[in-house]
């Protein structure tokens, strides 16, 4: 037998055996109003004869108007009435069975027209009332001291005029400071103001063909329509800065041929509560304006994210962009069930930045939500008030044509309520350009300079800037230019663009020259770098190497993909590994088991990688994941939190235990590898002794002796290049040994050439 206690649902009213309890006030309400008028009525009696008393003014009153007896006894017996109808079910039933067909007759005229007649009832009696009490004043008939109303009100107007004047001023003041307030923010760009086409966006095909049918349904939308749909009329662009969403949605505007509207992202940012509102509906007005004016607008949020958030969100809200978690190898976590992907990523995302009430203050977001939800309002004074005054129903709305596009590089900071469908209702990533985008991107860019680059030198260029967007690679065309006319050109080179690609990368150099002993230690801990990916690494290529002194590193090994890849595997990760300790086993190989502190670096790289593949990535000798493990505290009997629990701790030591091993294996292996190619080693560094900045062509150049475009390597094929250059090393050793400088000048293999 269940102990569910049963609910019982509220009582119908056509179910109910007595007539519903009345309230207090509407129990006494017309008692009340008829006491006041008996009351204003002795006043008046009072007022015109001063020597009249209040016991004789109160006996007058009743006297000549004892229909206000009438008129509070038949109220009196109505209330009596109801109060035995609230409680004696018998008296109510025979009551609703035998003197009731006046509610009956009443309830047969429509709802409207009820409460149209009542409120003119209601009307009448007020006046009448009125009357009443202006006959008492100016001792005249009722009908007739009602017309003398408005002379009264005529005389009272100075008094009334400056309290009015008063108020509308103060009034005044508080609407002017608060319009003020809400302007600024919003600016409006009209059809032929706009250039931007999307012929003008390169590199982002698949994003712009779904916006041109966004923009198909906003010319057309009985194309959807007619049959049952409605035209999607929300758009987010999110996607890394610089991948041009700012200029789609100008672009949009473009080749719709409709007015622009643009929101700045500090638009809803005010001082006091209330003016980001005031802002938001004052920027929808505008934008219906401008819809039922030019058949449609754009409206566009830039940094959207700035709008906030009313809370944290859920974590189910951030599903949709859970990629950048779970990785792109196999469509992310989207095998999962909503309840296992909400479970993996709500512990993944910071919401510091989402926890915020809004960006302009209290209800902007709300409000900003409100006016999205599509809600049709309608428009204009008169058929708002006067219409409804009059008791017609205002006209509905048109259909407003508002397409609104939103910009963001940090989707998982929006409020969920803002991505529902009908808000927003498509939402597009715009990421890194694929390679044909950077190819269409740069040649969009170089044909508006003058330059003397062939289509594979571009291609090139494309393949070596793998997460270039619009914004860096306009940037650096720019910075080509500036060198180009800095050496007394007007037409760009590849070495132009070579060199603003180093500088927009690294810097520009410190003004610092190295002593040559610290000069070739760090030219051996490049070169051990340089030849271990050009050896081991087939999935990177290398960009660049350089002994020049940056603001945080004194040198560096700069590596690129050469294809767009999205997945990596075990064996890339330990060439990334091997790559990064070479610099240890380096350094103990060439300087007799002596290291800098230089490989700090390079160790936390190994370490960090080596500790995803082994706890994460099931890339090790186990198949759990740490990152579980530790979050559910995996072999503690006593749950979290538990004094004395050492699961934990035992987890952390298996795990180090491992990548130590791991590092360990492939430590040894990597001095191996430089061993064998220690001929290698000294070639490279002597040429970024020699060169300071090798790009990865000139690297390879070198490593496999052959000519490169800048460098050439052939001479390092030669056995007497290599001895004398073994020669200079052992002299840098020992001065690294003695503190001193090298008894030998860096090795000049210019001498070697003729006699090769």
């Amino acid at each position: 037998m269940s102990n569910v206690e049963q609910y019982t649902s509220r009582m119908r009213d056509s179910d109910r055996k007595v007539r519903i309890h009345l309230s207090a006030f509407d129990r006494l309400k017309f008692l009340i109003t008829l006491t006041i008028v008996y009351f204003t009525l002795a006043w008046a009696l009072m007022a015109d004869n001063p020597l009249l008393g209040f016991t004789d003014a109160i006996n007058e009153v009743g006297s000549s108007r004892p229909w206000l007896f009438v008129l509070a006894g038949i109220e009196i017996i109505r209330q009596i009435h109801f109060l035995i109808a609230e409680f004696a079910a018998p008296y109510h039933g025979g009551w609703q069975k035998y003197f009731a067909f006046t509610d009956r007759l009443v309830h047969k005229i429509s709802d409207w027209n009820r409460y149209r007649l009542s409120r003119a009832i209601k009307v009448l009696i007020w006046i009448a009332l009125l009357s009443v009490v202006l006959g008492a004043v100016y001792n005249q008939p009722p009908v007739q001291a009602l017309f003398l109303a408005p002379k009264a009100l005529w005389s009272a107007l100075p008094i009334l005029g400056q309290l009015l004047f008063a108020v509308v001023f103060i009034v005044i003041q508080f609407v002017a400071l608060f319009w003020f307030l809400s302007r600024g923010g919003v600016d409006v760009y009209f059809p032929d103001d706009i250039k931007t086409r999307f012929s003008d966006v390169w590199g982002q095909d698949h994003v712009l063909a779904r916006i041109r049918e966004n923009l198909m349904f906003l010319e057309k939308p009985e194309e959807i329509e007619k049959y049952g749909g409605y035209v999607p009329g929300g758009i987010l662009l999110w996607g890394p800065p610089g991948t041009g969403k700012t200029l789609m949605a100008e672009s949009m505007a473009g080749e719709s041929g409709k007015p622009f509207v643009f929101v700045d992202p500090g638009a809803f940012n005010a001082m006091f509560i209330g003016i980001g509102v005031l802002k938001v509906k004052g920027l929808f007005r505008k934008l219906r304006k401008l819809s039922l004016r030019y058949g449609g607008v754009v409206a566009f949020f830039d940094e959207a994210d700035s709008l906030g958030n009313r809370g944290l969100a859920p974590s189910g809200g951030q599903g949709r962009f859970t990629s950048e978690v779970f990785g792109s190898s196999c469509h992310g976590g989207n095998y999962l069930s909503q309840d296992a992907a909400n479970l993996i990523t709500r512990d993944k995302f910071v919401m510091g930045g989402a926890a915020g009430g809004g960006g302009g203050g209290m209800g902007t977001l709300q409000a900003l939500l409100t006016e999205m939800s599509g809600l049709k309002k309608p428009r204009g004074f008169f058929n708002r008030i006067v219409r409804r005054t009059l008791g017609m129903r205002p006209k509905q709305p048109p259909k407003y044509r508002i397409l609104t596009v939103m910009a963001t590089n940090m989707p998982e900071a929006l409020d969920e309520a803002l991505l529902r469908p009908g808000r927003i209702d498509r939402m597009y990533r715009v990421g890194y350009p694929s390679k044909p985008g950077r190819v269409r991107t740069y040649q969009g860019y170089f044909d508006k300079v003058s330059h003397s680059l062939t289509a594979e030198e571009i291609d090139k260029l494309a393949t070596i800037t793998p997460y270039a967007t619009g914004a860096t690679i306009k940037d650096t065309i720019n910075e080509g230019l500036i060198n180009a006319i800095r050496n007394g050109r007007t037409s760009i080179t590849w070495v132009d663009v070579i060199k603003a690609k180093q500088l927009k990368e690294l810097g520009p150099p410190e003004d610092v020259e190295y002593i040559e002993r610290e000069r070739h230690a760090v030219a051996i801990h490049e070169a051990c770098h340089g030849v271990m990916a050009h050896v081991m690494r087939r999935h990177m290529m290398i960009d660049l190497a350089t002994i020049e002194k940056g603001s945080d590193y004194l040198g560096m090994v700069a590596s690129i993909p050469p294809d767009d890849q999205f997945t990596r595997w075990r064996t890339e990760y330990e060439a990334d590994i091997l790559v990064s300790l070479a610099s240890l086993s380096g350094e103990r190989l060439f300087f007799a088991g002596d290291n800098s502190s230089g490989v700090s670096g390079d160790l936390e790289s190994a370490t960090t990688i080596a500790s995803f593949m082994e706890g994460h990535w099931g890339m090790g000798s186990t198949v759990s994941s740490h990152a579980s493990n530790k979050r559910f505290e995996l072999g503690s009997p006593g749950g979290k939190g538990k004094p004395g629990d050492n699961a934990q701790k035992e987890l952390r030591n298996a795990l180090s235990d491992r990548i130590e091993d791991n590092l360990a294996t492939l430590l040894q292996r990597s001095e191996e590898i430089l061993q064998s190619n220690r001929s290698k080693v000294l070639a490279l560094a002597h040429a970024l002794e020699v060169h300071r900045t090798l790009a990865g062509d000139d690297v390879a150049a070198v490593i496999d002796c052959v000519k490169g475009p800048i460098v050439d390597g052939t001479p390092y094929a030669d056995s007497k290049v290599i001895a004398a250059l073994e020669e200079y090393h052992t002299a840098a050793v020992i001065a690294h040994k003695n503190h001193s400088t090298p008894n030998l000048p860096l090795t000049d293999i210019s001498s070697f050439i003729t006699t090769i």
